[in-house]
């Protein structure tokens, strides 16, 4: 099953909306085939652990998979049904799906089948793979990764908003990687005046642009802005009405879309809406707040450079009021390191997280 999940973390790129997985096919405690699903539309990942033993060596052998195999049409034939024509004996899954097609479908198809079922190996792993997945699944709203650069004394910039650049070009480009991760990038309307970011996805990792999304309440957002000549469509959230200020930054692409308040929740459900299900917050330190005070955020993750900045007003990674007490301060669990050219980087998720969502794919 680590085996499988390491494949199927290598469709990270192009998958979504789809979930992430990984399959291995075992036959007399030998690996005889495996496989991964490696974008939208393409091959399932039974079905190409499945081609990639051929059909004398499937038949009988234990197939371990990162998620419940599909029991109905959708762009591809259902996998249980090629998992019962080759005469596999038993299946191994981390949890079940929760896609109201499948959702114990599948698993009870291949036991009707005479297939043995074994659930729940390394389903935490699982879950936690594929929160990009389960999340809007079974939240209803986006994922929301909270993400920051910042010096090992915490400080995103220095007192004068120097900020640029922190981090080393390692951890630059693992930033960028992980925006190519997330259907949209999100930043307030601070960071885009101050930074003048371009916010797309230059990698070439996803092959195609994703979502940019900017909160301006009072639309300050100026019409030769940077973000206008990148790829992607450009979202700006406001309060303001529509006017003569609109004008100029329609006329270069933008989608204003007016909340009667800009705030993470409407923010969040207007993205579910337009088929938006994942989000990395970039900042600045007001919005990855309003984000974390609101509960809204699924992961943290960040850089840390072996720099000391200090200062008393230079900026952390959060503004906002705060917490006031310890006791209701956000935790971060199953927090993980690695190393990016000079810079720590980590990643963890809320705390809660993945209990609540193991147990709503019955793998609690």
């Amino acid at each position: 099953m680590r085996r499988a999940l390491a494949l199927a973390a290598r469709g990270r790129y192009r998958t979504s909306p789809n979930p992430m997985v990984g399959a291995v096919l075992l036959r007399d405690g030998v690996r005889v085939g495996e496989g991964f699903h490696r974008r939208v539309g393409g091959p399932h990942a039974e079905v190409e652990a499945l081609a990639a033993a051929g059909p004398e060596a499937a038949r009988g052998a234990t197939l371990f998979v990162t998620l419940e195999p599909c029991a109905h049409h959708g762009r591809t034939p259902p996998c249980t049904e090629a998992i019962v024509a080759a005469g596999i004996a038993r299946v191994v899954v981390a949890h079940r799906d929760p896609d109201p097609r499948v959702r114990g479908a599948g698993l009870a198809r291949l036991r009707a089948a005479g297939i043995e079922i074994e659930e729940g190996r390394l389903a935490a792993e699982a879950v936690r793979l594929n929160l990009r997945y389960l999340v809007p699944k079974l939240l209803g709203r986006p994922l929301v990764t909270l993400k920051w650069a910042a010096s090992l004394d915490g400080k995103i910039a220095t007192a004068t908003g120097e900020s640029q650049w922190i981090t080393s070009q390692a951890a630059r480009r693992w930033a960028l990687a992980l925006r190519e991760e997330h259907d949209a990038v999100l930043v307030g309307s601070g960071t885009a005046l101050a930074d003048d970011p371009l916010l797309d996805r230059r990698l070439g990792l996803a092959g195609a642009p994703g979502w940019r999304v900017i909160l301006d309440r009072r639309l300050r957002l100026r019409p030769e802005a940077r973000i206008f000549t990148g790829g992607g469509p450009v979202l700006l959230y406001t309060e303001t009405a529509a006017g003569p200020a609109w004008e100029p930054l329609v006329a270069r692409g933008a989608r204003i879309i007016r909340l009667a308040t800009v705030t993470p929740e409407t923010v969040l459900d207007d993205l579910a809406e337009r088929g938006i299900g994942s989000v990395l917050v970039e900042g600045g330190g007001e919005t990855l707040a309003a984000f974390a005070e609101a509960g809204l955020c699924d992961r943290v993750t960040g850089a840390l450079a072996p720099l000391l900045i200090g200062g008393r007003n230079a900026p952390g990674p959060l503004g906002g009021r705060g917490r006031l007490r310890l006791d209701e301060a956000l935790r971060v669990e199953g927090l993980r390191w690695r190393r990016h050219g000079v810079d720590l980087v980590f990643e963890g998720v809320r705390e809660g997280c993945l209990p609540a969502l193991c147990a709503s794919v019955g793998a609690s």
